[in-house]
Protein backbone atom coordinates (compact mmCIF):
# COMPACT_ATOMS: atom_id res chain seq x y z
CA UNK A 1 0.00 0.00 0.00
CA UNK A 2 1.70 3.75 -0.64
CA UNK A 3 2.56 6.20 1.87
CA UNK A 4 -0.71 8.17 0.11
CA UNK A 5 -2.67 5.75 0.93
CA UNK A 6 -2.06 5.36 4.77
CA UNK A 7 -4.08 7.48 7.51
CA UNK A 8 -3.07 6.85 11.14
CA UNK A 9 -4.19 8.52 13.70
CA UNK A 10 -2.00 9.84 17.12
CA UNK A 11 -3.20 10.03 20.34
CA UNK A 12 -1.19 12.25 22.55
CA UNK A 13 -1.27 15.11 24.85
CA UNK A 14 1.36 16.54 24.50
CA UNK A 15 1.39 19.36 21.90
CA UNK A 16 5.63 18.59 21.35
CA UNK A 17 4.79 15.00 20.89
CA UNK A 18 1.78 15.55 18.39
CA UNK A 19 4.53 17.95 16.79
CA UNK A 20 7.19 15.35 16.34
CA UNK A 21 5.41 12.60 15.32
CA UNK A 22 3.68 14.51 12.84
CA UNK A 23 6.23 15.88 11.16
CA UNK A 24 7.73 12.02 10.59
CA UNK A 25 4.43 11.06 9.52
CA UNK A 26 4.21 14.13 7.07
CA UNK A 27 7.17 13.94 5.65
CA UNK A 28 6.64 10.45 4.99
CA UNK A 29 3.34 11.82 3.22
CA UNK A 30 0.92 9.49 5.19
CA UNK A 31 -2.03 11.40 6.27
CA UNK A 32 -2.41 12.16 10.09
CA UNK A 33 -5.33 13.02 12.98
CA UNK A 34 -4.22 14.24 15.95
CA UNK A 35 -6.50 13.34 19.09
CA UNK A 36 -5.23 15.10 22.61
CA UNK A 37 -6.77 12.15 24.45
CA UNK A 38 -8.29 8.84 24.41
CA UNK A 39 -11.95 10.12 24.93
CA UNK A 40 -11.33 12.25 20.95
CA UNK A 41 -9.79 9.06 19.77
CA UNK A 42 -12.33 6.76 20.73
CA UNK A 43 -15.24 9.44 19.38
CA UNK A 44 -13.71 8.76 15.99
CA UNK A 45 -12.48 5.88 16.13
CA UNK A 46 -16.33 3.94 17.10
CA UNK A 47 -19.25 6.72 17.44
CA UNK A 48 -17.57 8.67 13.42
CA UNK A 49 -16.32 5.29 12.07
CA UNK A 50 -12.80 6.90 10.73
CA UNK A 51 -11.22 4.41 9.43
CA UNK A 52 -7.02 4.15 10.28
CA UNK A 53 -4.41 2.08 8.54
CA UNK A 54 -2.51 2.58 12.35
CA UNK A 55 -3.13 4.19 15.72
CA UNK A 56 -0.11 5.71 17.60
CA UNK A 57 -0.84 5.71 21.58
CA UNK A 58 0.96 7.28 24.02
CA UNK A 59 0.80 5.28 27.17
CA UNK A 60 0.19 8.31 29.58
CA UNK A 61 -2.94 10.04 28.74
CA UNK A 62 -5.08 12.10 30.70
CA UNK A 63 -7.98 10.59 31.80
CA UNK A 64 -7.83 6.76 30.25
CA UNK A 65 -4.36 5.89 29.42
CA UNK A 66 -3.08 3.83 26.45
CA UNK A 67 -3.55 0.48 27.77
CA UNK A 68 -7.53 1.12 28.35
CA UNK A 69 -7.58 2.95 25.11
CA UNK A 70 -6.56 -0.27 23.29
CA UNK A 71 -8.57 -2.94 25.09
CA UNK A 72 -11.55 -0.96 23.67
CA UNK A 73 -9.90 -0.80 20.05
CA UNK A 74 -8.92 -4.94 20.35
CA UNK A 75 -13.00 -5.27 21.82
CA UNK A 76 -14.42 -2.97 18.93
CA UNK A 77 -15.46 -5.42 16.03
CA UNK A 78 -14.68 -2.20 13.55
CA UNK A 79 -11.53 -1.72 15.08
CA UNK A 80 -9.99 -4.78 16.29
CA UNK A 81 -7.58 -5.59 13.24
CA UNK A 82 -6.03 -1.93 13.81
CA UNK A 83 -2.10 -1.94 14.20
CA UNK A 84 -1.73 0.02 17.50
CA UNK A 85 1.72 1.51 18.52
CA UNK A 86 2.47 2.26 21.97
CA UNK A 87 5.14 5.30 22.65
CA UNK A 88 6.53 6.79 26.03
CA UNK A 89 8.29 9.01 28.08
CA UNK A 90 8.35 7.09 30.55
CA UNK A 91 10.33 3.93 29.20
CA UNK A 92 11.21 0.94 30.87
CA UNK A 93 12.08 -2.70 29.78
CA UNK A 94 8.87 -4.20 31.90
CA UNK A 95 6.58 -1.59 30.14
CA UNK A 96 7.75 -2.43 26.55
CA UNK A 97 6.99 -6.04 27.47
CA UNK A 98 3.92 -5.17 29.13
CA UNK A 99 2.82 -2.97 26.03
CA UNK A 100 3.54 -6.10 23.63
CA UNK A 101 1.95 -8.80 25.74
CA UNK A 102 -1.39 -6.24 26.60
CA UNK A 103 -1.31 -6.38 21.98
CA UNK A 104 0.83 -3.35 20.85
CA UNK A 105 2.01 -4.51 17.66
CA UNK A 106 5.36 -1.69 18.15
CA UNK A 107 6.16 0.19 21.57
CA UNK A 108 8.87 3.06 20.68
CA UNK A 109 10.42 5.42 23.74
CA UNK A 110 10.39 9.09 23.52
CA UNK A 111 12.65 10.72 22.03
CA UNK A 112 12.12 8.89 18.97
CA UNK A 113 14.29 8.24 16.54
CA UNK A 114 12.62 9.13 13.15
CA UNK A 115 14.95 6.32 11.18
CA UNK A 116 13.81 3.60 13.66
CA UNK A 117 10.41 4.62 14.18
CA UNK A 118 9.77 5.41 9.99
CA UNK A 119 11.14 2.28 9.16
CA UNK A 120 9.07 -0.31 11.85
CA UNK A 121 6.40 1.59 10.79
CA UNK A 122 6.66 0.92 6.92
CA UNK A 123 7.05 -3.00 8.25
CA UNK A 124 4.32 -2.38 10.06
CA UNK A 125 1.98 -1.26 7.35
CA UNK A 126 3.46 -2.96 4.54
Amino acid sequence: MPHKDWSILVVEDDPDGQAVVAHILEYMKIHVDLASDAEQAARWLFDEGRQYSAVIVDLALPGKDGFQLLTEIQQHKATAGIPCVAVTAYHTNKLREEAIAAGFTAYFAKPLDATSFARQLEAILA
